[in-house]
């Protein structure tokens, strides 16, 4: 019965409200002077649905159309008690959906070795790096719920000593991970009676990984807050110009796409060419593949060249984000951010897959000492890689497995991880420059993402695909992280 309630619940979310059923605006006919004659004060939406970024009206129509996406809300909705707009975001792509739910229900409420309210706070303090105010909160609620001690959310030094040990490599993970050691590994091993298992430390290690990239994603599609959580409601509609409220909440009048097209005004024959460009590129790469094939010294090279270059990428609207004193409290050395890895005469060596990989190396770590999570894990990342429809933008039956591994290695190659038989030079052929800040900006610093970053790359392709773009964006950062801190540990081990 209660999954049966729960499929109707699900269903009703996913269904676009009336107006005046969910603002009950005079201008539309709505109960909102009921509603104040009988003094109930209402929590009503203030933004635009799920994403700052998306039409409310295209994920909407996906989740009412897609009877897989019914029984995946039903059987999130079952677990969760809720439907959060990273769900329904994801709406887009149900096989990859479904692999992200089973894996986070997995590692939040399964057998494993960490007690539950553990998990919740260990999500809060990954998630607090990036000060991304949603997840905290949504974890917040979580870790009551599961009986966590309140007072842990006054501040990371209220909690106990062996989470607040975790605290050094929840900072480096999240933003230098290639200066993650083994020394950090005994450190955590061994402190007496604060320290933790293998076993407990490589949870934890995926569960940081996890919402650290779960925060690139938040950021990267423009996640609005949940309607029960700051900044996701208000008491009174606010004043719009001359528009009905209820339209601007419906998505019909987006507060963004009233001002200036943020993309600079590009018209749609430009921002077709960009796409018609893309494609001659793809097939004129192909070609030389057939043709001839680089030596190694020359790969290696080019390696070098691309990994410097992204160094060079930056955006216009880079700018430090002080954290909130709400987030902030969940983390120590609030300071210390992504730099890249090669600066100040730094050199951090280059990270050869063919020395250590993850389906050689990391799948079967994890999968030892906390079992079936490597299964879940590769196949979240084998479906993210391997996903596609055969289309580009308006295109049919293209094949678009080069795209997907360039966008994949050129974020391995950020974080000095180099594919011995990939060609770098294929990285600047494909991926422009405001693809490029975007990319490393999800990546590397999130919590700078804006509305123009998203509208100014691809811009003639759909939302469906730039919400794939960011699922590659977020897995193959979730892969380079699990490699450091994995290979730190084998180095422990052995």
């Amino acid at each position: 019965m209660r999954l049966a309630t729960a499929a109707n619940e699900a269903e009703a979310y996913t269904t676009s409200l009336t107006v005046s059923e969910l603002l009950g605006c005079k201008q539309c006919g709505g109960g909102r002077v009921q509603d104040e004659e009988l003094g109930i004060k209402i929590p009503r939406p203030l933004g635009h649905g799920p994403s700052r970024f998306i039409p409310e009206k295209e994920i909407l129509q996906v989740g009412s159309e897609d009877t897989q996406m019914h029984a995946l809300f039903a059987d999130s909705f079952a677990a969760l008690g809720r439907l959060d707009n990273i769900t329904l975001v994801m709406v887009f792509h149900p096989q990859y959906l479904e692999s992200f739910l089973k894996t986070q229900h997995y590692l939040l409420q399964m057998d494993g070795p960490l007690p539950l309210h553990y998990r919740h706070y260990i999500g809060i303090m990954a998630a607090a790096r990036h000060q991304c105010s949603y997840l905290v909160n949504l974890h917040v609620n979580d870790f009551l719920h599961v009986g966590g001690d309140p007072k842990w959310l006054n501040g990371l030094e209220n909690a106990p000593q062996k989470l607040q040990n975790l605290g050094e490599l929840n900072k480096v993970l999240a933003h230098r991970p290639w200066l993650i050691t083994k020394e950090h590994i005994e450190g955590l091993l061994k402190a007496e009676e604060h320290s933790w298992s293998l076993a407990e430390l490589v949870h934890a290690v995926v569960l940081l990984t996890h919402y650290h990239s779960l925060a690139s994603f938040t950021f990267g599609c423009g996640i609005s807050p949940e309607i029960h959580c700051d900044g996701g409601h208000t008491f009174r509609p606010p004043s719009v110009s001359n528009y009905c409220i209820c339209d601007i909440t419906n998505g019909n009048h987006n507060v963004d796409e009233m001002q200036v097209n943020s993309a600079g005004n590009i018209s749609v024959s430009e921002s077709f060419f960009e796409v018609e460009a893309l494609m001659e590129k793809m097939k004129q790469l192909q070609e030389c593949r057939d043709e001839e094939e680089a030596s190694q010294e020359e790969m290696a090279s080019r390696f070098e060249i691309e990994k410097r270059e992204s160094m060079c990428v930056f955006s216009s609207d880079d700018e430090e984000v002080t954290p909130a004193r709400d987030v902030s409290r969940h983390f120590e050395d609030t300071s210390y951010g992504y730099k890249d890895f090669s600066r100040h005469g730094m050199h951090v060596p280059t990270f050869r897959v063919q020395d250590y990989c993850w389906e050689d190396h990391g799948y079967s770590l994890v999968n030892r000492l906390y079992p079936d999570v490597g299964q879940l894990i590769d196949e979240k990342f084998h479906i993210a890689y391997n996903l596609t429809y055969n289309t580009m933008a308006m295109h049919k039956d293209v094949d678009t497995s080069m795209l997907r591994r360039a966008i994949w290695n050129y974020i391995h190659c950020m974080f000095g991880i180099r594919y011995d038989d990939y060609d770098y030079g294929e990285i600047n052929q494909l991926l422009d420059r405001s693809f490029k800040v975007y990319i490393k900006t999800v990546v590397c610093t999130p919590e700078k993402v804006t509305k123009r970053m998203y509208d100014s790359f691809w811009r003639q392709f759909k939302h469906s695909e730039k919400v794939h773009v960011n699922l590659l964006l977020i897995e193959a950062r979730m892969q380079a992280e699990l490699l450091y801190a994995l290979r730190a540990i084998t180095r422990y081990m052995t």
